[in-house]
C-alpha cells in the first residue's frame, strides 16, 4: 500500500487518492470542487500544496497502478476468434490541446495513435505525435507491442507495400484495406493477389465487399490463413474489418474525459 505519513500534509496515499477521485468521479468540474469536497468531509489541505507537489512527486506510483491493473485484465480468460486470434484496431485521431503552456511551444493538437485489443477491452499501445507525419510511418511501432497472434485492424492510412511486407517476415498477422487504385493481379496458381505494378511484386490474400448503402467498395490485404486448423473465411475478414468501430469508442471515451 501507498504510505499515509511520508509527508506532513500531503502524503502519498492521499495525493494519489486525489488524482484517482478527480479522473473517475464524473461530478466533478475542477479540482476546486474535489478540494471543497475534501475539506467539507474532515481533511485538511489545500489546492495550493496538491499543486506544488505535482511538480516534484514522483508518477511512477500512477504507472504502477496502471501496470498492475492492466495484469489484473491480461489474466482473464478472454474471447477469442477460433480461440486464438485477438482483434487488434489500430487507428489515429486529433486530440485539440488546451494548455496554453503548449500553445507557447507552438503546439495546439497532437496526433494520438492507440491500439485496443477487443478481447481484453483494454489498449495494447498509446503513441504520441506533435508532428503532421502519415500514420503509415508508425505502423511498425503499434504493431510491434501487440501479443502473439494477435490480428492488427488498419485503415487505408497505414497500407504500405513495404509495411506488409514487413509483418509478413515477422508473423505478424494484419487485415489491412488499401487504395482502390492500386493495381491487383490475380495469380492463378497461387490464387493469391499481386498488389503493385514491379515484377517481383509480394501477392496476398484480398478480400473485396461493398458497401451498398454508401456503395463503396472496400479491398481488404490480409495473411491470415484461407485453410488449416485456424482458417479465417472471407465472411471473417470482412468482419473483422469492421470492428474497427470498438476504437472509435475508445477516441470518444479519452476526447471527454482527457484534457491536454
Amino acid at each position: 500500500g501507498l504510505p499515509k505519513n511520508d509527508y506532513p500534509v500531503l502524503n502519498s496515499r492521499l495525493f494519489v487518492e486525489c488524482w484517482l477521485a478527480y479522473a473517475l468521479d464524473n461530478s466533478l468540474r475542477s479540482m476546486r470542487d474535489l478540494f471543497k469536497r475534501l475539506n467539507n468531509t474532515g481533511f485538511d489541505v489545500d489546492i495550493s500544496t496538491f499543486s506544488k507537489a505535482n511538480t516534484h512527486r514522483s508518477q511512477k506510483v500512477f504507472q504502477k497502478i496502471y501496470q498492475q491493473l492492466n495484469k489484473l485484465v491480461q489474466n482473464k480468460v478472454h474471447k477469442k476468434l477460433h480461440d486464438k486470434y485477438a482483434i487488434c484496431p489500430i487507428d489515429s485521431t486529433i486530440i485539440t490541446l488546451t494548455s496554453k503552456l503548449l500553445w507557447v511551444l507552438g503546439h495546439h493538437q497532437v496526433k494520438l495513435f492507440s491500439s485496443l485489443n477487443l478481447s481484453t477491452g483494454s489498449p495494447e499501445d498509446n503513441l504520441i505525435n506533435f508532428g503532421h507525419d502519415h500514420d503509415y510511418k508508425f505502423g511498425s511501432s503499434m504493431m510491434s507491442n501487440l501479443p502473439l497472434d494477435a490480428v492488427g485492424v488498419m485503415d487505408r492510412g497505414f497500407a504500405g507495400l513495404n509495411f506488409m511486407q514487413e509483418l509478413v517476415q515477422k508473423d505478424k498477422y494484419f487485415v489491412v484495406r488499401i487504395k482502390n487504385n492500386w493495381k491487383l493481379e490475380f495469380g492463378a496458381e497461387t490464387g493469391l493477389i499481386k498488389i503493385g505494378s514491379s515484377k517481383d511484386a509480394p501477392a496476398y490474400r484480398v478480400i473485396n465487399f461493398c458497401d451498398l448503402e454508401t456503395k463503396t467498395e472496400f479491398r481488404l490485404v490480409t495473411n491470415l490463413p484461407a485453410d488449416g486448423e485456424a482458417a479465417v473465411t472471407d465472411n471473417e475478414i470482412r468482419d473483422i474489418y469492421r470492428l474497427r468501430w470498438g476504437v472509435e469508442l475508445l477516441w470518444k471515451f479519452l476526447k471527454m474525459h482527457l484534457k491536454l
